[in-house]
């Protein structure tokens, strides 16, 4: 009896030591979460929230049973009716999906009970008692899994107005005859795209015979220059006029969905959000606990709305105002793996004080309302190495279909964060910069330094949305940054400053080689201003404007540019200011072509210049002008022929062959 005993004990002890918890559809709060189904008598099973897992996993650790706790969810929705906030007690944990599973953690809540309106058969409605009693309010609604259209007039394009804003507090909108009304000032919002920002405002009067609206706020006159700049109301009943559209009544809690004839939206999935953040790693900076090594896998998150205080909100560069829908504070070593993040209203995962050598890999970031990372913070230039935000892998991530609600939101954004490592990203469909690096318009010293951009594949960024942008965007000094082997292409900006490689203010200490970049607005690379980076061994193509340029001299090397591969086929191979001497920039060993110049010296101009003159007074001395024999002209990140004279002046083959999101056994 004795040693049955002991043998039991042994046998619990190696049980508790990696105890598993399985939450499921159907499960019951009540049961053990032992069970991945229930017994046959409905007597025990799986847990049926996250929470309840949550709760078990910290009694079992209170016992003394060890580290490894693992929680396994099944297939289907499970509704947050909170934020689930992980703590130092939650260190160690692994919450993933079951095998085959795709478990969704839903911060919305299903809508039902839909019904016909009497007088318009297309058009359907629920009452929300909720909504009509203040307790609840959401800006966006997902039906099928897909964003739909809250109600907006016009349909398609923009409103212009007919003059310049200027720098009014508050702001003073002179709109076109007809185009704003009087009865949106009863819940109507309107959005402006300018340069590199966006407002959502409500609209405090019109005045209808002057045809000025009057909005919240005041921001920068250099904000309000556009003289027709670009607009749209949404969330205005009489907007309500195309399939697909919703509107919500805040005063009668009447929502609104127009369908066509075939749908019928009681057999659809209709979710609203009602969390704003899903997901908090929240360490204990005064006890400086950290959650550590702590891993999701192979989960969705989906369903979160975002903040809009009552007068509104005018974005700042990056959506930088914007928080993650998933946020973490004081959390190291944590995975976040093979996960979905979907139909959320911000940033997508939010890396913020005090989190280190975080892992985000194979996860796709699709429909959000602002980007799909961000890392660090935007102001702490000396933090304690406890807070300190740094060494982090971004890698294998598929980000697409970014901005949906503040287009000025990034891919990926670094702010004041060194020693990561973004990699083998797949990053497409944003109206804003692709991947931002640093946040310092000038020379200080700040913790951005030695991060690794690598290997990414970056296009389809700016679709003609908003301007001053970059496939990479760089600021401030950074110190041993390198931005290595990556494609940008298609960037597209809506007036100025579609760039593929962009080193706005301050750049400094940056290399950025082996890229290559073609069908950018206007340029492949720009430095704005900044000092000693090195730009070499790129291939930069068919870029529109022009094919490179500087905006400031200054008195010092702005970079070196040498045994880069340059080929134009519109606009001019360099633009803007190219003033001071050699001291003030290097080129040389490149290889420059013009398609409509061919090898004929005579009918190029470098800065104004002929070729003769710009190598008299130095510069390109080693370079040559001919055909750089691409394999593919519509794709030119197959490379460049065997016999291209590139080689001769010592440019490298780029392999391109492992960009993007690779293989998951191919993955470190």
């Amino acid at each position: 009896m004795r040693c049955f005993t002991f043998a039991a004990l042994c046998l619990l002890s190696a049980y508790a030591e990696a105890a598993t918890f399985y939450v499921a559809p159907g499960g019951n709060d009540g049961w053990s979460g032992h069970r991945a189904k229930a017994n046959f008598i409905k007597t025990d099973g799986p847990f049926a929230t996250l929470p309840a897992a949550l709760k078990a996993a910290h009694t079992t650790r209170k016992g003394g049973s060890g580290e490894t706790v693992t929680i396994e969810l099944a297939n289907g929705r499970f509704a947050l009716t909170e934020t689930v906030v992980f703590t130092p007690e939650d260190s160690g944990l692994t919450i993933q999906a079951a095998a085959g599973a795709r478990p969704i953690l839903s911060g919305g809540t299903r809508i039902t009970g839909w019904q016909r309106s009497p007088t318009n058969a297309a058009l359907w409605q629920v009452a929300l008692p909720a909504v009509r009693e203040g307790k609840w309010y959401f800006r966006q609604l997902f039906v099928n899994g897909e964003r739909a259209q809250r109600a907006r007039t016009p349909n398609t394009g923009f409103f212009r107005a007919r003059a310049r804003l200027g720098d009014k507090s508050p702001i003073e909108v002179p709109f076109k005859a007809g185009d704003i009304r009087p009865a949106w000032t009863n819940g109507a919002e309107f959005i402006m795209l300018m340069k590199w920002t966006s407002l959502q405002v409500p609209i405090r009067s019109v005045d209808a015979a002057a045809n000025v609206a009057t909005l919240p706020g005041g921001p920068r006159a250099a904000w309000m220059d556009e003289p027709d700049a670009r607009y749209w109301i949404e969330n205005t009943p009489d907007a309500l006029d195309q399939t697909g559209e919703w509107y919500l009544d805040r005063t009668s809690g009447v929502l609104s969905y127009l369908a066509d004839s075939r749908f019928d939206p009681n057999r659809a999935v209709i979710v609203a959000p009602r969390l704003k953040e899903l997901i908090r790693w929240e360490g204990d900076e005064k006890a400086q606990r950290a959650v550590t090594n702590l891993t999701l896998r192979g989960l969705t998150f989906s369903d979160a709305d975002y903040d809009l205080p009552p007068e509104g909100r005018i974005d700042s560069q990056a959506a930088s105002q914007t928080r993650g829908n998933l946020r973490a504070e004081f959390a190291t070593g944590c995975t976040l793996e093979d996960c979905t993040l979907e139909n959320l209203g911000g940033y997508g995962l939010e890396l913020g004080r005090g989190c280190q050598h975080w892992r985000v890999s194979g996860s796709e970031f699709r429909s959000l309302g602002a980007g799909g990372v961000r890392i660090g913070e935007q102001g702490e230039l000396s933090p304690s190495a406890f807070a300190a935000c740094h060494s982090h892998l971004i890698a294998d991530n598929d980000l697409h279909a970014l901005g949906r609600l503040m287009p000025p939101a990034c891919g990926i954004i670094i702010f004041q964060s060194g020693t990561n490592r973004i990699a083998h990203n797949h990053i497409h469909d944003l109206y804003y910069t692709g991947i931002s690096v640093g946040w310092n318009w000038g020379y200080r010293d700040t913790p951005c330094r030695a991060n690794l951009i690598e290997f990414n594949d970056v296009h389809d960024v700016g679709q003609n949305r908003l301007s001053d942008m970059g496939g990479i965007y760089t600021l401030g000094p950074q110190p041993g940054t390198v931005i290595r082997n990556n494609i940008f292409r298609d960037v597209v900006s809506y007036d100025y400053g579609g760039w593929g490689l962009y080193t706005d203010e301050g750049s400094t200490g940056i290399l950025l080689e082996n890229n290559v970049v073609y069908r950018c607005k206007s340029a492949g690379f720009h430095q704005h201003y900044g000092r000693d980076n090195v730009v070499r061994n790129n291939l930069l193509a068919f870029n529109v404007e022009h094919s490179v340029m500087r905006t400031r001299a200054e008195p010092h090397r702005s970079f070196w540019f040498t045994n880069n591969v340059v080929i134009a086929n519109s606009g001019t191979l360099l633009g803007s200011d190219w003033s001071g001497t050699t001291d003030n920039f290097f080129s040389d060993s490149n290889l420059w072509f013009d398609t409509r110049n061919g090898t004929d010296a005579a009918k190029y101009s470098f800065a104004g210049k002929p070729w003769s003159e710009w190598q008299a007074r130095g510069e390109d001395p080693a370079s040559h002008l001919a055909n750089p024999e691409l394999v593919d002209p519509q794709h030119p990140e197959l490379g460049l022929r065997p016999d291209s004279p590139a080689y001769a002046l010592g440019f490298k083959a780029i392999d391109m062959r492992t960009v993007g999101v690779r293989p998951k056994g191919q993955r470190e």
